[in-house]
C-alpha cells in the first residue's frame, strides 16, 4: 500500500481491554473516523434525509446500491452527470456494494452460473445478467470511493458442500473483478470473505481473499438469519485472519448490539437500512431501548424521543407531536424518526470510538447493554 492509493487506513489506537481499534480511513472525499456506521442510500438517497442533514449528524460515508442504480436510472446516465457524488450532491465518501446481495435476494427470479447471475428486473421483468465484469463496469461508472467485489452471498442455512462451492466461486469472481476494474487510481476495491458458519471454510476464504492484498476486506454472508451466537463465533474466527493494516467491514449490520460486539472484535465499518426502516415503522432507538412512538401510550407524552439525545429532533419535537404526524400519515413524522435513528447510531459509534481511545470499551458496552435492555452476554 502506498500513499497514492485511493483509500488508506491509519490505525490510531488499540483498546488495551479488548483489542478493538480506533482508526482513520482516508478517502478521495475526506477522512472518516472509525469505527463508523454508514447510512444506506440505496437509490442515491438516504430515505427521508437531505445531504445537508446527513452532514449535520456527522455522516462521512454513505452506501449506494449498484443493482438498483443500474436498473434505474442507469449507470451511463450517472456517469454522464459526472458520477454519483455530483448526481446526488454528496461531497463526502461513498461506498457502492456489488449488486450481488440484491440479485441473490430475487430468489425465484434469478439463476446462478459460473459466468454470473441471470435475473429478471424487479421493476419491469426485463432479463439481465450480472457478472463480475458488469458489476465493475457499473461501479466504475458510478465513481464511488470504495467499490465491492462481486460475490455469491451464501444463504443460511447452507450445507458444507454448497458453502464450499460458493466461496470458491467468490474467489474466482474476485480475480475477474480485479481484471475488469478500470479505475484503481481513484476507487478502492474491497474483497468479501464468505464461508457461511463453517469455521474451516471461513478460514479458507479469508486466506484466498486476503492473498489478493486489496485495500480493504469485508465479511459477507452473515446477518442472513443465523443465531447471534453464531455471528460472534464467526467474527472471532475471522478477525485474526484479516490484515491489521486494512479496514474491516462487516456488511449489513445496524443493530446497536451487533455494532458494539463487532467493534469489540476488531470491525471498523458497518452499514444497514435498519435505522431508516425502523423509523418508517414508527420505532426509534433510545438510550433506554426501543420505543414504538406510534403507540397510543405516547399520545400525550410531551417529552423528546430520548431525553439523553442531543439530535435536532430531540431538541425540537415531542413524542406526542411525532406520533400525531405518523398517525396522520404525514411524511415529516417518518423523516423525524429516521433522522433520530441515524443520529443515534452515528453518535453511538462516536462514543464507542472515545471508549476505545480511553481503553474502556468493555465497560462502555456493559453499561450500554444494561441501559438498552440487552442481555449481558
Amino acid at each position: 500500500m502506498t500513499y497514492n492509493d485511493p483509500v488508506r487506513f491509519e490505525l490510531v489506537h488499540v483498546c488495551r481491554q479488548s483489542g478493538a481499534r480506533a482508526g482513520l480511513l482516508h478517502t478521495p472525499h475526506g477522512t472518516l473516523e472509525t469505527p463508523a456506521f454508514m447510512p444506506v442510500g440505496t437509490q442515491a438517497t438516504v430515505k427521508g434525509m437531505s445531504p445537508e442533514e446527513l452532514k449535520a449528524i456527522g455522516a462521512g460515508l454513505v452506501l449506494a446500491n449498484t443493482y438498483h442504480l443500474w436498473m434505474r436510472p442507469g449507470s451511463d446516465l450517472i456517469r454522464e452527470a459526472g458520477g454519483l457524488h455530483r448526481f446526488m450532491n454528496w461531497d463526502r465518501a461513498i461506498l457502492t456494494d456489488s449488486g450481488g446481495f440484491q440479485v441473490f435476494s430475487l430468489s425465484d427470479l434469478r439463476h446462478i452460473t459460473e459466468d454470473g447471475v441471470g435475473f429478471k428486473s424487479h421493476i419491469d421483468g426485463s432479463r439481465h445478467v450480472l457478472t463480475p465484469e458488469k458489476s465493475m463496469q457499473v461501479q466504475n461508472d458510478l465513481g464511488a470511493d470504495i467499490i465491492m467485489a462481486f460475490d455469491e452471498c451464501t444463504p443460511w442455512p447452507a450445507d458444507h458442500e454448497y458453502a464450499l462451492r460458493s466461496l470458491e466461486r467468490t474467489t474466482r469472481w474476485l480475480d475477474r473483478c480485479l481484471q475488469a476494474h478500470q479505475r484503481p487510481h481513484d476507487q478502492a476495491l474491497f474483497g468479501i470473505v464468505q464461508g457461511s458458519t463453517f469455521a474451516d471454510l471461513r478460514q479458507q476464504s479469508a486466506r484466498e481473499i486476503t492473498a489478493f492484498d486489496l485495500l480493504g476486506n469485508a465479511i459477507g454472508g452473515l446477518i442472513v438469519g443465523e443465531p447471534g451466537d453464531e455471528i460472534r463465533r464467526i467474527l472471532e474466527i475471522m478477525i485474526p485472519l484479516l490484515p491489521t493494516g486494512r479496514p474491516r467491514y462487516l456488511m449489513g449490520v445496524g443493530s446497536p448490539d451487533y455494532l458494539l460486539d463487532g467493534t469489540l472484535r476488531g470491525i471498523d465499518l458497518f452499514d444497514c437500512v435498519l435505522p431508516t426502516r425502523m423509523g418508517r415503522n414508527g420505532t426509534v432507538m433510545t438510550s433506554g431501548g426501543r420505543l414504538i412512538v406510534r403507540d397510543a401510550a405516547y399520545a400525550r407524552d410531551f417529552k423528546p424521543l430520548d431525553e439523553q439525545c442531543s439530535c435536532y429532533v430531540c431538541r425540537n419535537y415531542t413524542r406526542a407531536y411525532i406520533r400525531h404526524l405518523i398517525k396522520a400519515n404525514e411524511l415529516f413524522g417518518l423523516r423525524l424518526t429516521s433522522w433520530h435513528n441515524l443520529h443515534f447510531l452515528i453518535d453511538l459509534m462516536r462514543q464507542t470510538r472515545r471508549a476505545i481511545l480511553e481503553d474502556r470499551l468493555p465497560d462502555f458496552r456493559q453499561a450500554f447493554f444494561q441501559s438498552y435492555g440487552y442481555p449481558q452476554g
